[in-house]
């Protein structure tokens, strides 16, 4: 992109913030092309749209006429309502199929909201997304217990899964990222139920419905959630992992550094270490094109008080796992998950990870990869979580395979 080019898609992504239904042209991205590459996603299963039918993605984006934020929630939640009111009308009946169709409106809801509810109509859309995956958990053998934790006048809320009759589980703790929410992570960690293996699933630092925006301490909020949760008999203390992938990972690596004592494992997937928070890289954010929109408003939204990319550079800045002096103190056993061609989180901070501190760490790094991991062709986010993060769980935790 030229320096003309770069300087009005700012101003753009800029402008979209002064008002909640305003367009912008999604970090270099037309509508036609936005449209293209979400439906390109959505036909390979490809992440964010993973879980959602091609078919109806067309019909989607087919309803979608502008960069308008509230038009995109209300064509995606149209669709959702669909299947809440499907859901609904066979909870009595037919509850298997009720199940199903409240989780597909959770992921046609989220998507709605997605990357982050910064308008009216995106902040409906993820409220009636919390409201069909709370349905969803309720039908689920054992439900999805939601604890709410008190914290600095406000709550954490996290996700409980634990296996049925579960004595000394062993137990992972997985932080969402910058997009992902701790529904996700709920989703994600919900099969190993079937190792024996309970979880708690949290939104990170600014996101979701998390009490604290990203900061210099933040991830006390985590660590409080940690400190109740785990005081649980039917945890078994000395087999404690901790999950987290992009945003999600910085956190993990950051407790890894902290809470090491009571961690047995951390899986670091894509993890922001140090050069990603540098200014010259927040000052590039709006040309990346791995992320598919909104990746500048979607980090004005996590950090408080941040309104253009100055700000943002200041706060970034701030961050930093070097910066905050905690990359050489020991750490549990870690896996590192990375793509060489990350646009997102580069290369380097990942190998500044794994060269910091005395505490060795594995690392799985796909070559052809982008951000996770990922790539277009055969790892996927589902198939790097079955064949490379749970085995190397499962083997650092004791657990059974299934």
């Amino acid at each position: 992109m030229s320096r003309i080019g770069r300087i009005a898609a700012i101003g753009a992504a800029l402008a979209l913030l002064a008002g909640p239904a305003a367009a912008e042209p999604s970090q270099g991205r037309t509508l036609d092309e936005l449209k293209a590459e979400a439906q390109a996603r959505a036909d390979r299963g490809a992440y964010p749209l993973i879980g959602l039918k091609p078919d109806e993605v067309r019909e989607a984006l087919a309803g979608i006429h502008s960069l308008a934020r509230d038009e995109w929630a209300a064509s995606w939640s149209k669709i959702a309502d669909r299947y809440m009111a499907k859901a609904e009308a066979a909870r009595a009946t037919a509850p298997a199929q009720a199940d199903k169709d409240f989780l597909q409106a959770w992921l046609y809801y989220s998507f709605a909201r997605w990357p982050v509810p910064n308008s009216p109509g995106k902040q409906r859309a993820y409220e009636k997304a919390l409201a069909a995956y709370h349905e969803h958990g309720k039908l689920l053998d054992p439900p999805i217990e939601i604890v709410r934790l008190p914290f600095e006048g406000g709550e954490i809320v996290g996700y409980v899964q634990m296996p049925k009759g579960a004595k000394k589980a062993p137990f992972i703790v997985a932080v969402s990222g910058l997009d992902s929410r701790k529904e996700d992570m709920a989703e994600r960690f919900r099969p190993l139920l079937a190792n024996g293996i309970g979880s708690l699933s949290l939104d990170s630092p600014g996101t979701g419905e998390a009490p604290v925006k990203v900061a210099p301490g933040a991830e006390r909020m985590l660590v409080h959630a940690m400190d109740r949760v785990l005081q649980r008999p039917e945890i078994d203390t000395a087999r404690v992992a901790l999950y987290g992938g992009s945003f999600g990972g910085y956190w993990a690596t950051l407790l890894a550094a902290t809470e090491r004592k009571r961690l047995r494992a951390v899986v670091a997937q894509s993890p922001p270490v140090e050069g990603v928070f540098s200014r010259e890289r927040t000052m590039a954010l709006p040309d990346n094109r791995e992320y598919l929109f909104d990746y500048v408003p979607a980090q004005f939204f996590i950090y408080p008080n941040v309104h253009n990319l100055d700000e943002l550079a200041a706060a970034r800045a701030k961050v930093g796992l070097k910066t905050l002096g905690l990359l050489d103190k020991p750490m549990p056993p870690m896996l590192v998950i990375a793509g060489v061609h990350d646009t997102q989180v580069p290369i380097a901070d990942i190998d500044l990870l794994l060269h910091s501190g005395t505490t060795p760490k594995e690392a799985w790094v796909n070559p052809a990869g982008g951000h996770m991991g990922r790539d277009a062709k055969e790892w996927s986010d589902p198939v790097i979580f079955k064949k490379i993060t749970t085995p190397w769980l499962l083997r650092q935790l004791e657990a059974r395979a299934e």
